[in-house]
């Protein structure tokens, strides 16, 4: 048998054992789960241990390299930047612009629309430049719980972890949703013909078992191949990509201008709302950041595929939603499929089905890349403890995490067999705009501060300042949602905004400089980052907060009985037994690593 040495020489792990293996090690390794006399002294440390996993860090090696080896396999480095943005655009193009375009035109922008992609847009080109940043200089599958481990802590990296898991589940499910509304659609049937009705409550009344058959599809193609996936994405994507330019060219051809009239009839506080709606449509950009693993050229590829895609996107975005508006006025608008009735009331009755077939396409890729990416968001999670290990595990001859996609797409259809889309859509949207704020104050966190250099007295005025940026961003959203149409709360709460991020910018010396590539005016887009995002978060109905707070409340109950108490002993089994292993730097233009003894 093949030995290795895990964790920095700590363990030895048979590298041959079989995958499928299914064993109480396997899920609950830690100490704290040996016996019930152990996890009854385990909770009665709970406070003790909760300190210590709020103020404990991770670094750059233990991401890079102890972690890594948990999977007992490796991925296979076989991405390009080619690869990345045809995965950029595979990720994101999909449901959201097929689907709630028409939808928050016609109840709460109108024409307007338009706007409200560009807002959402801006929100996320900056989130996409934390995003890059993080990934070049740590290149693991854990995309944003990896890179909040290192600069805010497990506590912190677990909350948006959890995040991360709700936001790809709900997501899938609500990407499969709309898929076989518009195969309905393509078929000629009504929008719920293939759903099976039932005596449920409202919402959750309509079974979907064609949603359930494409997730579990496209997850099956995820794991036979990383390589294989790719190719098929660029086929898809390619396919697509032509169906949207013909949604433009020919929307634009056979529009009136007059449907633009009035231009915004639920006025600005509308645009906003569709806004952090259609932000749904911008999410899966993060899914690239987590095939930094498999990139052959990390420092190179992954600007050229985050950004180029995503710079794409946006202006594609709203092309198509102004095309819409413009060939149909907004009270017109069918919000379940607004793209294909359009055409069909201008006369083009047979695009109607090229445009479902496109929609469909295009649906199919997001679930595709998005079963690729979140697997490995699973998998980095895993290697952490924070849930079972089993999940952690790299199948040896496919070199994909099998386990992990299993988990998601299990989760995903159960989800999608009963939820509707409108009950997906809000929940899905503010726990992304959260996630993208943690890493906007991750990324600054990360420039103004590096343990064992900073002094005390600049780490105690980084925190005041970053506290200000987020409860002035907080009361910026409350002024919206609040405001009676008056300025006071504004004139009171954005020049301290302005104050606090030029104070951080003044007053403290960045402590760290990237080494490929850096956030650009930092800390005005960071900063500039968490408010849109915190704002795009206030723009949301009361129903979205009540069930996002629920399922923290159920997050937090999972952490304190399971979750903290397996990461506190596998932290502490590793810093008894002394790691060994360190990354020294990055090899020039390929972001691998050169190991030094500790």
């Amino acid at each position: 048998m093949e030995k290795s040495s895990s964790d920095g020489g700590n363990v030895e792990v048979e590298q041959r054992r079989s995958y499928w293996r299914c064993s109480k090690e396997d899920f609950f390794p830690e100490e704290s789960f040996k016996s019930w006399c152990n996890y009854r002294l385990a909770v009665s440390q709970t406070c003790l241990r909760l300190r210590d996993r709020i103020t404990t860090r991770s670094d750059d090696a233990a991401e890079l390299v102890q972690l890594r080896r948990r999977s007992e396999n490796d991925m296979k480095r076989c991405l390009t930047w080619w690869d990345l943005i045809w995965f950029g655009f595979g990720s994101v193009i999909g449901a959201g612009i097929f689907v709630l375009t028409g939808k928050e035109a016609s109840q709460n922008a109108g024409p307007a629309i338009v706007l409200s992609y560009v807002a959402s847009g801006i929100s996320a080109l900056l989130s996409v430049f934390c995003y890059t940043e993080f990934a070049v200089e740590i290149p693991v599958a854990g995309g944003s719980f990896a890179y909040l481990r290192v600069e805010l802590g497990d506590f912190a990296a677990f909350i948006t972890a959890a995040n991360i898991l709700l936001e790809s589940v709900v997501g899938s499910a609500a990407v499969a949703r709309s898929w076989t509304s518009y195969f309905t659609s393509l078929i000629d049937r009504p929008p719920n013909s293939l759903r099976i009705a039932t005596n449920l409550a409202e919402g959750y009344n309509l079974l979907d078992p064609i949603a359930v058959a494409v997730l579990l599809a496209t997850s099956v193609i995820a794991m036979i191949s990383t390589r294989h996936t790719s190719v098929v994405n660029w086929v898809a994507s390619a396919i697509n990509n032509v169906v949207i330019l013909f949604v433009i060219v020919v929307g634009f051809v056979k529009a009136d201008p007059s449907n633009l009239t009035p231009f915004m009839p639920f006025g600005v506080g509308g645009v906003f709302r569709a806004a952090a709606v259609v932000y749904f449509a911008y999410g899966g950009f993060d899914n690239i950041a987590t095939m930094a693993e498999e990139t052959k050229n990390p420092a190179r590829d992954i600007p050229l595929g985050l950004l180029g895609s995503m710079s794409i996107i946006t202006v594609v975005y709203c092309l198509m939603a102004l095309s819409l508006s413009m060939m149909q006025k907004y009270t017109e608008i069918d919000p379940n499929a607004a793209y294909s009735v359009a055409f069909q009331s201008v006369g083009l009755r047979g695009a109607k089905y090229l445009v479902a077939l496109g929609a469909l396409k295009g649906m199919t890729t997001v679930l595709l890349v998005g079963a690729l990416g979140q697997a490995r968001y699973t998998t980095h999670i895993a290697r952490a403890h924070m849930i079972p290990p089993w999940f952690a595990l790299v199948h040896p001859r496919t070199g994909t995490p099998i386990n992990a996609t299993l988990l998601l797409a299990v989760s995903s259809s159960l989800i999608a067999f009963f939820s509707s889309l409108d009950v997906l859509a809000g929940l899905l949207s503010i726990s992304t705009l959260f996630v993208f704020m943690m890493m906007a104050v991750a990324l600054l966190v990360r420039r103004y501060h590096v343990r064992g250099i900073t002094p005390r007295t600049d780490l105690l005025k980084l925190a005041a300042f970053i506290l200000v940026i987020l409860a002035v961003s907080m009361g910026i959203a409350a002024c919206w949602g609040l405001g009676n149409g008056g300025w006071a709360g504004y004139v009171a709460t954005v020049p301290i905004w302005l104050a606090a991020t030029a104070g951080l910018w003044w007053v403290l010396p960045q402590q760290r400089t990237p080494k490929v590539w850096g956030v650009p005016l930092v800390p005005w887009l960071p900063s500039l980052s968490i408010a849109t995002n915190v704002f795009l978060m206030g723009s949301l109905g009361e129903e979205s907060f009540s069930r996002f707070g629920i399922c923290t409340v159920v997050m937090l109950v999972y952490y304190l009985f399971f979750g903290l108490h397996a990461t506190y002993d596998t932290a502490h089994d590793q810093a008894e037994k002394g790691p060994q292993i360190h990354v020294a730097k990055e090899e020039e233009k390929r972001g691998s690593l050169e190991l030094t003894p500790a």
